[in-house]
């Protein structure tokens, strides 16, 4: 089979979304698939072409197998609606242009954003080939939980939107239970939904000592480490957990901050007001560095803000973390919740309630075998959803669409 993956954003880019696309990619080339991937110069999340790229017109590369074809797109920091806007539109319709020139059997789009999807709908409608929505989060359901647009007319756009192109989708796969419900009660047939969650890459996550240098480097020696690694973003509520952390008596726990987003400043902005002497913020580091700093930490923080939206989500945060043996600190409801509690991986807290959070972050704290009993609950549940099973799992359902659309 030849598959055509449009996605804006792929390694070295080191985000979930970069991660999960071209983890399966590249387990579907070793299944015999033919994978071509659209992508844009890597520049997430600062808007900054990496090192070794350029932002031209059209540009390839082979990586594992995979053919990734570079298109240029207006690019700009992971901040801001309406540039972050002009960055999806541009994208879409340069990965339009391309993609009429790849030969394929199948094509899958990605979201959260739309325009990602947009385009890879009407590439399909061009070719006259099936297309597979790759769900990970609902938009335009999210930028209004949080505010970021406003105008009532826009979101309704974009909405109705949506909805077009879940029913034009000839399938359709979400990563939760949540999303297949959210989008099942909004009249899409279920039939043509399914789920293929997030999952861990074994071969890349796996338990390991502290990085010793890194331990001396941040002065991180004889701490317990509260660790949160990636996007610091409206979603997360970082400034509800710097906001609690003044609260944390306990001298020995520390908070340590990777990444970038649009609430990185604010957060930061924040930790200095409350004169914060037991939280630590670092810059974004490479996906082959991540390991490193999970290492680090002896909890994982995985925070969102308490929405309905967010209760269907899943964040990836907790199979990578299972996978180093990192037991969890989850302020997330619904399936993320369910998953954590029924492999003992975590304590969980209420999204944005400080006295659940002081509770959880004391009880993971203060016991070893509590502790240690959380870390096998980690070895069962990145067991469970090892990145390759749910590769095999994907394919499988892109073969039965391709099929059934050939039939």
């Amino acid at each position: 089979m030849k598959l055509l993956f449009l996605t804006d954003n792929f390694p070295p880019e080191s985000n979930a979304p970069a991660s999960r696309t071209y983890e399966h990619c590249k387990a579907w080339v070793e299944q015999g698939v033919e994978v071509t991937v659209i992508t844009c110069a890597p520049n997430f999340p600062f808007g900054e072409t990496y090192e070794g790229y350029k932002n031209k017109l059209y540009q390839t590369e082979m990586m594992d197998g995979i053919k990734v074809i570079r298109v240029w797109s207006y690019m700009t920091e992971n901040k801001g609606v309406i540039k972050r806007i002009l960055d999806y539109v541009s994208y879409a319709f340069s990965a339009f242009i391309a993609g009429l020139f790849v030969k394929t059997d199948l094509i899958v789009a990605t979201s959260p954003q739309l325009f990602t999807t947009l385009g890879g709908c009407a590439l399909a409608k061009v070719k006259r080939k099936p297309w597979v929505f790759e769900l990970r989060d609902l938009w335009p359901e999210g930028i209004k939980d949080h505010g970021a647009i406003k105008k009532r007319y826009l979101l309704d756009f974009l909405t109705k939107m949506e909805l077009c192109l879940y029913r034009k989708a000839t399938h359709i796969v979400t990563v939760t239970k949540g999303l297949k419900a959210n989008l099942s009660s909004r009249g899409i047939d279920a039939q043509k939904i399914d789920i293929v969650t997030n999952g861990a890459n074994m071969d890349l996550f796996e338990p390991m000592e502290k990085d010793s240098v890194l331990i001396k480097d941040l002065q991180l020696e004889d701490k317990f480490v509260i660790g949160y690694i990636g996007t610091h973003g409206m979603a997360h509520g970082l400034e509800f957990i710097i906001d609690a952390i003044q609260e944390v008596k306990n001298d020995k726990v520390h908070f340590l901050f990777v990444g970038t987003g649009a609430k990185k400043e604010a957060t930061v902005k924040l930790a200095k007001k409350l004169g914060l002497k037991n939280v630590t913020f670092l810059d974004p580091v490479p996906k082959s560095e991540v390991k490193r700093y999970i290492s680090l930490i002896d909890v994982a923080l995985v925070p969102l803000t308490k929405t309905v939206i967010h209760a269907s989500l899943i964040p990836s945060k907790i199979f990578e973390s299972a996978a180093m043996r990192k037991p969890m600190l989850l302020g997330v409801e619904g399936e993320a919740r369910d998953i954590v509690q029924t492999y003992g991986a975590g304590i969980a807290f209420e999204p944005e309630n400080k006295k659940e959070f002081l509770e959880a972050l004391e009880q993971i704290s203060s016991s070893n075998e509590t502790y240690e009993a959380l870390q096998n609950g980690c070895d069962k549940l990145a067991e469970a959803f090892d990145r390759k099973h749910l590769a095999k799992k994907m394919i499988a359902v892109l073969e039965k669409v391709q099929k059934e659309h050939n039939a």
